[in-house]
């Protein structure tokens, strides 16, 4: 029987002293493993989220442009045209400075921006246009409308670095001037 219980010390003894469970330093370090991966997992869900709301900003400016440029186009591109007319919330404002946009793009449309602000993300848009042909015969002008979109200053300064939606179509005038 002495002989058992010495071979069954041994045997412990060549296991760490211990038949089962985990240790402390074990469990400390799966705990750590597990805080690193949620915490790299809750970083990809806060970047995630932070680009979702600016690929939403982002369709909301092309939607406005495409709005605006069909609405434009529909009135045979008329040097007059107000979007503020059209009771969706476009504000008439003097142009601010540092307002760039394309090269190209003609005159602005009656020296303005027009503020916006749709799903609490302010934009401000111009409207530009350039003769680009004229047939004197034919008493026919082909006119160049463009819609400028870009976003305002407001807390979210990632927003107003970004390029601006363009968008940009053709008109055909008639000698009745549209």
């Amino acid at each position: 029987m002495e002989g058992r219980r010495t071979t069954s010390r041994r045997r412990e003894a060549q296991r760490g002293g211990h038949a089962d469970g985990l240790t402390l330093v074990e469990v400390m370090v799966a705990t750590v493993v597990l805080v690193v991966a949620a915490l790299g997992a809750l970083h990809c869900q806060y970047y995630a989220a932070g680009h979702g709301k600016i690929a939403r900003a982002q369709v909301a400016a092309a939607r406005t442009a495409q709005l605006l440029i069909e609405d434009w186009k529909s009135t045979g591109g008329s040097t007059e045209y107000d979007p503020s007319i059209l009771g969706l919330g476009f504000s008439p404002l003097a142009i601010p400075a540092g307002f760039t946009t394309p090269e190209g793009l003609g005159a602005p449309l009656n020296e303005a921006v027009y503020s916006i602000t749709l799903d609490g993300t302010p934009m401000l848009a111009m409207l530009k246009y350039l003769d680009v042909n004229e047939d004197g015969q034919a008493a026919a002008a082909l006119r160049q409308l463009a819609v400028v979109v870009r976003f305002a200053d407001d807390s979210e300064s990632r927003l107003v670095e970004m390029e601006p939606v363009t968008l940009a179509t053709y008109v055909r005038l008639d000698g009745s001037d549209g």
